[in-house]
């Protein structure tokens, strides 16, 4: 794996694909700014090298052309800050502002291009943009893991044009890396834990999944549609009624291939969707008519937790239930805590998914686990068994 630490940067112009896709509020203030931290380290390892340093970013969907809640000069002061020395902007990724701050750049200097989906050729994978943004840098680096499912033109095809120059940032070296330690060399007992409203999106996931983990658990909204596909009595619960026998041969797949499957046994049930709603704890393949199930219960709780606690490699993907509401937080909070304790005791953790990071971020356990994933719809792919094309263009 070519990673930057394979290149002395010394007297070189790096381009780097970052990922700053970060929250703004109104006034413009970045409201998270992990993913700018993570990218800290391959920034000031080139400086140190006494290279200079050109980012590339998207920033939000623009719908056809710069917007000024998009742009990336809202993000200039944070950077400035962190990296203790004023970053330069270009107004534009590849007009002439540019070209020329590209040109002039001297080592241990850092300049921000213009956010990259102000042209549409970026989504489209265009060949000619790729090559503006080429002709900008001597060395690529692909640091974004967030956009290494997107064969862009700034997240794959760019990469063309450095046949023998480029390679993965910290960030996206790191993700593989452990990445690849959960799905091709896992120590077992290895549990994923898969929750989230819906089972669409986790299909592949599971399918990819079933002849690698001992155990699997699922929780969350996607539970309701597994348990309505054997003949549970569900209420208004969320169900993907067109999935259920996709769901049924999930749990016969499970038995044949001898993965233990834990379904939850009781549920938090109320009477709205609202942290306000009347509320009782219930069987699960037993919710009244007119009550929907919106986290998982005590039993269920206890059951994971033992699961959860003899791992030695844990995957978590989506929360337990509606971890936003108060009263529905219990089950996502205890799974988390569960496998901070795990980790402890010496199993391996991968976080991953919006949610999912959200909640351990939310009751601070980050530290406590082995490895948190920045990258939601990419690590998805990973676990389905996709080739990234942003992976691919820097291993070839």
């Amino acid at each position: 794996m070519q990673t930057i630490d394979n290149f002395n940067f010394k007297d070189k112009k790096a381009l780097i694909r970052v990922d700053f896709n970060v929250p703004l509020d109104s006034n413009f203030e970045i409201t998270d700014t992990n993913r700018i931290d993570a990218t800290l380290p391959t920034i000031r390892k080139i400086l140190g090298d006494g290279g200079s340093v050109i980012l590339m970013s998207h920033l939000g969907r623009p719908k056809g052309g710069p917007e000024e809640k998009f742009s990336l000069k809202h993000l200039l002061p944070y950077l400035s800050e962190q990296l203790k020395l004023t970053v330069k902007f270009a107004d534009d990724c590849i007009g002439q502002s540019a070209k020329d701050l590209a040109a002039g750049l001297k080592p241990g200097e850092v300049l921000l291009l213009e956010n990259l989906r102000f042209y549409k050729e970026e989504e489209k994978g265009d060949e000619a943009f790729a090559q503006k943004l080429a002709a900008l840098g001597d060395i690529y680096v692909n640091d974004a893991f967030g956009t290494a499912h997107r064969a862009h033109a700034s997240t794959a095809i760019i990469a063309n044009y450095f046949p023998q120059a480029k390679c993965f940032g910290y960030v996206m070296a790191e993700e593989v890396i452990h990445l690849d330690k959960v799905l091709k060399e896992a120590t077992h007992p290895f549990t994923a834990i898969l929750g989230g409203a819906k089972i669409s999106g986790k299909i592949e996931v599971i399918s990819h999944l079933m002849d690698k983990v001992d155990n699997l658990i699922i929780g969350g909204g996607m539970m309701f549609t597994f348990i309505k596909a054997i003949g549970g009595e569900v209420g208004n619960s969320l169900v993907e009624d067109e999935l259920l026998e996709i769901s049924r041969n999930i749990v016969e797949g499970a038995k044949t291939m001898g993965v233990n499957l834990y379904l939850p046994v009781d549920t938090i049930i109320a009477d709205a969707f609202s942290n306000d709603a009347n509320i009782k704890t219930c069987n699960a393949y037993d919710i009244p008519d007119t009550w929907m199930g919106l986290d998982i219960g005590p039993n269920t709780l206890q059951k994971f937790e033992h699961v959860i606690e003899q791992s030695s490699t844990i995957l978590w993907n989506g929360p337990m239930g509606v971890f936003e509401m108060k009263n529905f937080e219990e089950g996502t909070k205890k799974i988390a805590e569960a496998i901070a304790k795990a980790t402890e005791n010496g199993a391996f953790s991968l976080v991953g998914g919006g949610d999912s990071v959200a909640a351990i971020n939310k009751y601070e356990l980050a530290d406590k686990i082995s490895y948190v994933s920045t990258g939601g719809g990419a690590m998805l792919e990973y676990i389905e068994g996709k080739e990234l094309p942003g992976v691919k263009a820097i291993n070839g």
